[in-house]
């Protein structure tokens, strides 16, 4: 009896390693963003940019990163416009005002309202007095983890000022 419950468990430890080998952990934000099914325009936006490897790097990266439906609310054309090689710096511009350097989950910033400096130099006002705000823009969903940073869900995509 002894021995038939040890050869089980031998074969199933067996059988159950190349399901563990294909376990690689968390993935970075690019891969966590695109898993997610919700951040496709994103996912272009950061292609058309440049930046999938930036945002694939070390890190830590805090990013505030607009739904599919953040960016249908733009007006028309905004978008297909931006996507434009001649309109890259732009493009860069905006996608790196959603961005900012540390890993910062929710709870770090609870009850505080503060200005935060993104990684295009600008600054952005950070209100977590009820919720979490940045630039007027409402995190919708927070702290969803990644290997190299944190991703926050937000509700509109914010425009640099000038």
């Amino acid at each position: 009896m002894i021995r038939r419950l040890f050869i089980t468990a031998i074969a199933a430890a067996i059988f159950s390693f190349p399901a563990l080998a294909s376990y690689h952990g968390p993935k970075d934000i690019v891969d966590t963003a695109v898993k997610a099914g919700s951040f496709n325009t994103l996912v272009a936006a950061l292609k058309a940019a440049g930046l999938v490897d930036a945002l694939k790097g070390d890190g830590p990266f805090t990013v505030f990163a607009p739904s599919d439906e953040a960016f249908a609310a733009l007006p028309a054309g905004t978008v297909d416009s931006l996507l434009k090689p001649e309109n890259r710096d732009d493009l860069v511009n905006i996608l790196t005002y959603h961005v900012l350097s540390g890993k910062v989950m929710s709870g770090d910033i609870a009850g505080k309202s503060l200005e935060a400096k993104m990684l295009n130099g600008s600054i952005a006002k950070v209100n977590a007095m009820s919720g979490v705000m940045v630039e007027g823009a409402n995190v919708i969903k927070a702290d969803i983890e990644a290997k190299n940073g944190v991703i926050h869900v937000i509700d509109t995509v914010i425009i640099p000022k000038k």
